[in-house]
């Protein structure tokens, strides 16, 4: 929920938080445009041309694994380091600090899951401004130019990626502030000259000594300056000479937004870098925004903004930040793909220039024609507040590549729970206990699956997280064993927002452990959020993050069970009364790193902590399940997001579809929308095609804002409830399908919810899409989007492919566009031929009562008559699939008139009682007789039916296990 709503009971907090009422949009006041961020400011103001940094080439250091060598800015005379490092998987890494930093500055932790594994490099070539080098065994190398600085990187003979070649660069070094200057030299002449006096007095104190002992050889250590109290004069000399010749810009110490006035004691801070990526049209990724999958030039706008927030109904298409920030944008054409992860949990922008923007089609033919059309380039420039330059260039070749290179560094999605992909229940709230049993019996009566029900933060008692209102709900144990009894789960929200009140155990335990995040004078700090004045544990702390999941445990979440799991809300953090309704910068966390340096990492903390608490509590056995709403890099490994405080609004439908297809991209697959829309109330039509859509989003959960009417499936109408039922029903049938295309996720890193031109990376058609979509390889999907749709165009990608309608079944060749006439019963979802995907057809009231029921197999004939697919089970919830090999991963094939299953991975087994029910053949001609083969039992004879309009073969009953090795043979 967002930091708005209409509640008599937070009136103070709305006044605090300005917050506006259900109905209006975002006020865009309360939030910095690039001019009023001081930083963003400053950097958009350094135009390109000749970079002031020059690279020392007689410093150059180079190892087996790494390139060091300084640059110096010729105009402050600073110097700087820059690691260069080439990375196994076809990566390399670009590190830029201070050579010699006044302190330390911030560098990301935790979100790498190791450190990359290196490759070798090697001197090609050098002359008196450039250097070139081999990176490991493959066709890549670097160029490296002195002055102005810049690097080349290279595949054979093709430049595919220049760094700085706009002389972009930015590298704010920390100072000494102007006004305390006189201070500090005073302070410094008298620290020097009680030095001179100590040793002199030193010196003069050994002689009488030496007179009557022998003479003793004066200590080195004791008579001359260490080389660490010579670099920290040279550090302060350096400091001196900048705060006496530097002309500081407003905003640099101190900085200004609406009431809040943001203090900098380390001054201005910020880095910046250029990216040319030339042949490149197409970037995607930088997410999270309400905006199109292909992004837009950023010339004449404000830049994309990374920066988690609490954005009260946000507006679509344009570049405002929202709740999460993961800093990685992907570059595309039909000959490779590129990746730019810029390691910085900061506020940060993203600049995205290009030579053809604005050129209409027509117009880059007529370049072409005429000879005189320059190579397409596309410039990205990162700017963010404080830390280092640590970037990652993922070089590809293939978009599947990125993945895996991506994956490589962050981790992939995990794996979740079974019910997890199946459809949740939702509202801010349900009222009480009895609420929720009206809610879960409604289900049944009205036969509708459903696995989990939420609580929202009125389940807890005065908004204290882990207790419960003991009027609304007395007897939580009670309360989940009922749902238990029918295999279905409950979550309820734990924000990171702690109410401060002397009664509240947690808010006792966090502040005796002085576990809460500081003021910028030391006092714990504190802010307006749900519960009224709230404190922020300090998530950045390893030592709170072991409390934070501690807290899980059963004994310590009073009331809670094995099916209880949770939902982080308002981790960005949120702070009504905060600027920009959140922390502010000069907050400190654990090691004095001022909240500037860490903000983009504080929700993916807070998910790390109770993923972990959740593992805990079960001893390691189970597998957590925790929604959260900010994240960054790395985030997938602990759970699932959503897109936010959508509005019950069409185009808030569209733009579900590209806003989860960039967070797949960029590694986070378990992604979806609030079906229905949080804010405002739908009308029946939306709704119901809001239903259609999530049943084929990843994360599949139906939410409302508090003021919004009740939305129970059931709520309107016979027909409109049959429709949703249905759309319902299709997710649980493909449940198998989900749970595959996620354990490749978890194995590969490549998004289940996919953009076309994944699959298809040289067909440019499909490069500006993203109103349809592939999960996985096999399901093109297009759903109907649009108030009052007769119809939709779909393309059809694939030369020489074909593919099948899922509920018609008839077959169409590609590449096309077609016009698919709908009505309000239709999703549009087509099976690509060559693909076998499983089902479920037995749909019962939840996932878990299905797992022993049998499957369908669907084999979709590609042009050579052949199809291939696989399947993976296990138990669906613990983690024996890893720990004990405890899971099946089967594969199926078509060919030659023949399907046979057998194992994918022979590592792996489990036991169970599911079997193959039918096998349905899109594409097949009628056979004479078909028979079933099974290693050690007689050959069989299957009954089988033929359509031929369709040409969809039926075979009945194979009933073999599923774990069984067999083939069906076609005669």
């Amino acid at each position: 929920m967002a930091a708005a709503g209409g509640r008599s009971t937070m009136a103070a907090v709305a006044c605090l938080a300005l917050l506006l009422g259900a109905v209006c949009a975002v006020d865009r006041s309360n939030f910095k445009t690039c001019d009023q961020s001081s930083f963003c400011k400053r950097q958009r103001n350094v135009k390109p041309g000749h970079s002031p940094y020059r690279a020392l080439l007689d410093s150059l250091q180079l190892s087996q694994d790494s390139m060091k060598i300084q640059l110096v800015n010729e105009a402050s005379k600073v110097p700087l380091l820059l690691e260069f490092y080439g990375l196994k998987g076809n990566m390399t890494r670009i590190r830029i600090n201070e050579l010699n930093p006044l302190k330390p500055r911030y560098e990301v932790p935790d979100v790498l899951v190791g450190d990359p594994p290196t490759t070798r490099l090697s001197v090609m070539g050098r002359d008196d401004n450039s250097v070139e080098l081999s990176l490991g065994e493959g066709t890549h190398k670097l160029i490296l130019t002195a002055k102005p600085f810049r690097m080349d990187l290279l595949e054979g003979r093709d430049l595919i990626l220049s760094v700085n070649s706009r002389g972009l660069l930015v590298f704010e070094h920390l100072r000494l502030k102007k006004d305390s200057f006189s201070d500090k030299v005073s302070s410094t002449v008298v620290s020097m000259w009680d030095r001179i006096k100590n040793l002199f007095s030193r010196e003069a104190s050994k002689e009488p000594a030496s007179e009557a002992e022998g003479a003793a050889e004066p200590s080195e250590e004791s008579s001359l300056p260490t080389e660490q109290e010579s670099a920290e004069s040279e550090k302060t000399e350096e400091a001196f000479k900048e705060a006496d010749e530097a002309e500081e810009e407003p905003g640099s110490w101190e900085e200004t937004f609406k009431t809040h006035t943001d203090s900098k004691i380390n001054g201005p801070t910020s880095v910046g870098l250029d990216f040319s990526l030339p042949g490149v049209e197409n970037v995607y990724g930088i997410p999270e925004h309400a905006e199109n999958l292909r992004l837009r030039t950023t010339e004449g706008g404000d830049p994309y903004r990374l920066y988690n927030l609490d954005v009260f109904q946000y507006e679509l298409y344009n570049p405002m930040a929202l709740y999460g920030s993961v800093p990685v944008l992907l570059a595309h054409n039909a000959q490779r793909t590129l990746g730019i992860f810029w390691l910085n949990a900061a506020e940060t922008w993203v600049d995205i220039t290009s030579n053809t923007a604005g050129k209409t089609l027509f117009g880059k033919m007529l370049d072409y024609m005429h000879g005189g059309g320059e190579t397409p380039q596309t410039d990205v420039r990162w700017m963010s507040e404080s830390g280092i330059i640590d970037a990652f260039l993922l070089l590809g070749p293939s978009p599947k590549d990125i993945f895996r290179q991506y994956g490589s560094l962050t981790g992939t999605q995990a794996l979740p729970p079974l019910f997890a992909l199946a459809y949740h229940q939702s509202r801010w709230n349900y009222n009480d206990e009895d609420d929720v049993s009206t809610v879960d019996s409604g289900f049944d009566e009205h036969d509708i699956p459903y696995d989990v029900i939420w609580l929202d933060i009125e389940h807890a008692d005065g908004k204290r997280y882990f207790t419960w209102d003991p009027n609304k709900f007395p007897h939580p144990r009670e309360m989940l064993q009922r749902l238990a009894a029918k295999r279905r789960k409950m979550v309820s929200i734990v924000d990171p927002h702690i109410k401060v009140d002397s009664g509240f155990r947690v808010h006792n335990e966090i502040r005796s452990r002085d576990f809460y995040t500081k003021t910028k004078d030391g006092s714990d700090y504190e802010g307006w959020c749900w519960p009224g004045s709230a404190g922020y544990p300090d998530f950045t702390n390893p030592e709170m993050r072991a409390w934070w999941s501690s807290m899980f445990a059963y004994d310590q979440y009073e009331g809670s069970m094995e099916n209880l799991y949770t939902w982080n809300d308002m981790n960005e953090p949120s702070v009504f009364n905060g600027p920009e309704v959140t922390m502010h910068k000069d907050a400190v966390h654990k090691g004095g790193w001022e909240h500037r340096d860490i903000h983009n990492l504080y929700g993916f903390y807070v998910q790390m902590a109770t993923a972990l608490g959740q593992v805990q509590r079960s001893g390691g056995v189970e597998r957590p399940f925790v929604l959260t709403r900010a994240f960054f890099a790395g985030s997938q490994r602990y759970g699932a997001v959503w897109t936010g405080d959508n509005a019950a609004e069409w185009d808030h439908l569209k733009i579900s579809i590209p806003m989860c297809l960039s967070l797949g991209l960029v590694g986070i697959s378990f992604c979806g929308a609030d079906v229905g829309g949080f804010f405002k109330s739908p009308e029946p039509e939306l709704l119901v095609r809001w239903y259609q859509v999530g049943a084929y989003q990843p994360f599949f959960r139906a939410h409302a804002h508090v003021d919004t009417i009740r939305r129970e499936p059931w709520l309107f109408g016979e027909e409109n409830k049959a429709l949703i039922r249905d759309a319902i029903r299709e997710r649980y049938a493909l449940l198998p399908f989900w749970y595959t295309a996620f354990y490749h996720s978890y194995r590969t890193g490549q998004p289940v919810m996919r953009p076309l031109w994944v699959e298809y990376p040289q067909d440019a058609t499909t490069f500006s899409i993203d109103d349809q979509y592939l999960l996985g390889d096999a399901l093109l999907v297009h759903p109907v989007t649009a108030q009052g749709a007769r119809g939709v165009q779909v393309y059809l990608p694939g030369k020489g492919e074909v593919w099948y309608d899922a509920r018609t079944h008839q077959k169409l060749h590609a590449p096309q566009t077609l016009y698919l006439t709908v009505t309000m019963s239709s999703i549009p979802v087509y099976q690509r031929g060559g693909s076998i995907v499983a089902r479920k057809e037995r749909v019962r009231r939840s996932s878990d009562c299905m797992q022993n029921d049998p499957y369908t197999l669907y084999v979709a004939l590609g042009p050579q008559g052949t199809a291939k697919g696989d399947l993976f089970v296990d138990d669906g919830h613990t983690f024996n699939f890893e720990t004990k090999g405890r899971y099946l991963h089967r594969r199926f094939s078509f060919s030659g008139n023949t399907l046979t299953a057998s194992s994918a991975d022979p590592k792996g087994s489990y036991e169970t009682s599911a079997w193959i029910e039918r096998v349905v053949i899109l594409g097949a001609g009628k056979p004479a007789a078909v028979f079933l083969k099974q290693v050690g039992v007689a050959e069989t004879r299957l009954d089988f039916t033929h359509e031929a309009e369709t040409s969809v073969l039926t075979l009945r009953k194979p009933a073999v296990n599923i774990a069984a090795d067999w083939s069906i043979s076609l005669r």
